[in-house]
């Protein structure tokens, strides 16, 4: 009988475990994506810098205004943007802006101000 009485208070405890891990959130991500990455992809499969530039600078309002931090390479990926457009100024600030953000960035920052020659 007492084995069975301790059957029952581990199988009533191990319940309870289940239930009350279910009801611990996760944290959330560090950092707010966006849209991002179907943007990479789309950008990938020849969506034009123009429609880029909007879709990401749309996605950084939107990161901003709900007061997140915007992901590494996001900002060095609209300063490629950027420069493929001939928009040099606003390139050279996204880079500058990525490595400030992101220091372990900046030797790659040096790297495409360099190769674009801003």
């Amino acid at each position: 009988m007492e084995t069975l009485g301790q059957i029952r208070l581990f199988f009533l405890a191990f319940l309870s475990a289940i239930c009350f891990s279910a009801c611990v959130s996760t944290p959330g991500s560090l950092y707010s994506w966006g849209n991002y990455e179907n943007k990479v992809y789309a950008y990938l499969q020849g969506e034009s810098p123009a429609a880029q530039i909007s879709a990401l600078q749309d996605d950084l309002l939107k990161i901003e205004e709900a007061g997140r931090k915007v992901p590494p390479g996001y900002y060095a990926h609209l300063g490629m943007l950027y420069a493929e457009v001939g928009e040099h100024g606003l390139a050279i600030s996204c880079f500058m802006v990525e490595k400030a953000r992101f220091p372990e960035a900046a030797g790659f920052m040096d790297y495409l101000l360099a190769r674009y020659r801003l």
